[in-house]
């Protein structure tokens, strides 16, 4: 489906907020020139919808990757030590719940994210969207 005839959801990082863990943003050029081309866009953070602040140390992804994290297999892990696998879980959730309540088919997220990056492992959310059918580009 073009991007001229559907809604987006985008990580709210790549749109220039700064919803980054270093709370900065990461304003992507060539994601914000898709999205001149979307009618309606949705900017998301899912760290921030799972109720962590911004900033917050780094996490990371350890034993697995964002499907293993889902299915209880794997934790994402901050600097500090701490398990953040139930906010990342809550926020990717939070997430998918706005995809099905805006009919988005499409979501445009931030690559090496443990929510939202596709490689080197694929993030807790963009596993959620994806299991449920949800197209997911990177940036």
């Amino acid at each position: 489906m073009d991007l001229l005839t559907q809604k987006c959801l985008v990580s709210a990082c790549l749109t220039g907020l700064c919803t980054r863990y270093d709370g900065q943003s990461k304003a992507n050029a060539d994601c914000l020139r898709r999205l001149a081309h979307c009618p309606h866009w949705i900017p998301v953070c899912p760290e921030q919808l799972g109720g962590l602040p911004t900033p917050r140390p780094a996490a990371r992804l350890v034993g697995g990757d964002g499907h293993d994290v889902l299915a209880g297999k794997a934790q994402v892990i901050d600097l500090l030590g701490n398990d953040l696998s139930a906010a990342f879980i809550q926020g990717a959730r939070m997430v998918l719940d706005i995809a099905r309540m805006q009919r988005i088919t499409l979501c445009l997220l931030k690559s090496g994210s443990p929510s939202c990056g596709l490689e080197p492992l694929a993030g807790v959310t963009a596993a959620l969207l994806r299991a449920h059918d949800i197209a997911v580009i990177s940036f």
